[in-house]
């Protein structure tokens, strides 16, 4: 135990990247946000209200381990903002990754004259601009500052907010939560910007003389001479950022040219499609230049495994997985095989042939609530098909309404003995059903829950026979067949026709012993590997030896002439365990 913790936070430590890093800082800010914007919604009570607040508001922020790890998550967030214009080389358009990006980039412009009037002219000059002299500057002196601070409010909050919906929509608990967190996002901004309103009228309606006088005071909004200064220093800061992002959107340029001079690579999608691009662009952004469709819920943040490919063909030209790709793939369980990488992740230097693994259309939704089996994944299952015998012959003299009817009725009755034993009805083929059990279970109540049902499947059938006694010419008969083994489970199916089922030689033999149950004239076949896994003993039913079509060798089964024993015989089984 005390072995596994080190192992464990070692791995997460190598799955931290840029990404992860900027995340951080981001929530570090945003947790300011939240201090700062309750702090103005408390203008809806009173001025002292607000010089409350801000007392406290800035006693924590500016404790010295907390202002260190908030200015540094402030640069470093910026730093990593800007080093994302360049490293980005695509974006879905159609979609918010560029909007948040935008927003981000606008903030230090749009916020570097607050900070200078109210932060450095503390620092260098020792001035104590609170709410008063701010409302006075921005309502009063400059009133277009009013609606600044409002735009700045308003970005700031949603570029904070597109961020923890792109790190939380992935989450188990986002569905549930989403409906309280739109409301905390709706409803805080609003109350903030109404105290900065409410704050704001205050002051003008309080103007005076002996008000300026006594807010107004060399200590507080410092002289003319050193608000110059401030003013000098926010013009140089504006015009080295907006140098700064022109330097960066010209490295891009420059980027871009190299890399078309470094040459061209072919990715083939596996279905026909082939698009050439630059070397230098990972899959997910040659997809989305191309518009290619390519599922990616993270939106190439490395956060999820949703964009991963096979690689078809030798791998051994590709460039090594980072850091976060491994740490990804390992979680999915993917990280033993080279031919599993992550599109956005994976930039190839030469020709690459693959396909995708998740079809483009999944949503965070959908993988929130689907597990690695609807994926894809290998399991030890009991699969059972029962068929209804003579439906073409019940069709022959009856309405199509009336033999629709009868065969929902006796689907009807083996779907119910099949839930209720603990399986899932799986696929409806005609009058004939497959149904699984163990996607839940180990092998042994697997098998034995299916063996029940086979049991209930007769009863149901029973009693279904009765009820439309005066309405069949013959009773309602049926087969069932019973095979267990390793399968194939996951979605299967093209777009909005996917189907969950179960491939595999297993559920081929099912449905083969349920076509001897016609040859050997009884209502099910079992094989000895669901006897065997159940527990049955040996003698408790008939032997037979037969040949399986696809199967070379012959195979070991039991004939059921009744499938109502099976119950008492599982009941046994279950007494001389307890």
């Amino acid at each position: 135990m005390a072995e596994a913790i080190p192992v464990s936070l070692t791995r997460s430590i190598r799955g931290i990247s840029v990404r992860q890093i900027r995340l951080v800082c981001g929530l570090v800010l945003f947790a300011y946000l939240v201090s700062h914007f309750l702090n103005h919604a408390l203008g809806n009570i009173s001025m002292d209200a607000l010089a409350a607040g801000v007392y406290y508001h800035t006693a924590f922020w500016q404790f010295l381990p907390v202002a260190i790890a908030f200015y540094t998550a402030a640069l470093l967030h910026a730093g990593l903002g800007i080093w994302a214009l360049y490293e980005r080389r695509q974006f879905r358009w159609k979609a918010i990754e560029p909007l948040q990006l935008v927003l981000g980039l606008s903030i230090p412009a749009l916020i570097i004259t607050h900070i200078a009037g109210v932060r450095l002219g503390h620092t260098l000059f020792g001035h104590e601009k609170l709410y008063p002299q701010v409302f006075f500057a921005y309502w009063i002196v400059w009133p277009y500052k009013m609606w600044l601070m409002f735009a700045v409010l308003t970005i700031s909050w949603v570029h904070g907010c597109i961020g923890l919906y792109f790190w939380l929509r992935m989450k188990a608990f986002y569905q549930r939560a989403a409906p309280f967190l739109l409301a905390a996002a709706v409803l805080v901004p609003t109350l903030a910007m109404l105290g900065l309103y409410q704050g704001g009228r205050g002051v003008v309606d309080n103007d005076s003389a002996e008000w300026r006088a006594e807010n107004l005071t060399r200590d507080k909004v410092g002289t003319p001479a050193e608000q110059a200064v401030l003013g000098t220093i926010e013009n140089y800061f504006l015009i080295g950022y907006l140098g700064l992002i022109g330097f960066v959107l010209l490295a891009k340029g420059a980027r871009a040219l190299n890399e078309r001079r470094g040459g061209m690579v072919s990715l083939s999608y596996g279905n026909g499609r082939v698009v050439r691009v630059p070397k230098g662009l990972s899959v997910l952004e040659a997809s989305l230049r191309n518009n290619v469709p390519h599922a990616s819920v993270c939106g190439g943040r490395a956060r999820c495994s949703t964009c991963r490919i096979r690689v078809i063909g030798d791998c051994a030209s590709l460039p090594a997985p980072s850091k976060r790709e491994a740490f990804v793939l390992n979680r999915v369980g993917a990280g033993a095989d080279p031919a599993i990488r992550l599109a956005c992740q994976l930039r190839p230097e030469t020709d690459l042939s693959f396909f995708q693994i998740f079809l483009p259309q999944i949503t965070a939704a959908s993988l929130r609530t689907s597990s690695p089996a609807r994926i894809g994944e290998e399991r030890y299952l009991v699969s059972m098909f029962v068929d209804m015998r003579g439906s073409t012959k019940l069709a022959e003299k009856r309405l199509p309404f009336d033999t629709v009817f009868i065969v929902n009725r006796f689907l009807g009755a083996v779907s119910q003995a099949v839930v209720e034993c603990g399986g899932q009805p799986n696929q409806f083929v005609g009058d004939g059903q497959l149904a699984l059990f163990g996607l839940s279970t180990s092998p042994q109540t697997a098998c034995r829950q299916a063996l029940r049902a086979a049991a209930m499947i007769s009863a149901n059938v029973d009693e279904l026979n009765q009820f439309l006694s005066h309405d069949l010419r013959e009773p309602i008969r049926f087969g069932i067949g019973i095979h267990g083994g390793e399968v194939i489970i996951g979605d299967i199916g093209y777009r909005d026709h996917m189907v969950f089922t179960a491939l595999g030689d297993a559920v081929n033999v099912a449905a083969r012993l349920q076509d001897m149950t016609k040859s050997l004239a009884c209502e099910a076949v079992v094989s000895e590997e669901v006897r065997v896994t159940a527990g049955l003993a040996d003698n408790d039913l008939p032997q037979q030896e037969v040949a399986i079509r696809g199967r070379a060798e012959p195979m070991i089964v039991r004939s059921v002439t009744h499938a109502k024993t099976l119950s008492a015989l599982v009941n046994a089984v279950d007494v001389a365990a307890a």
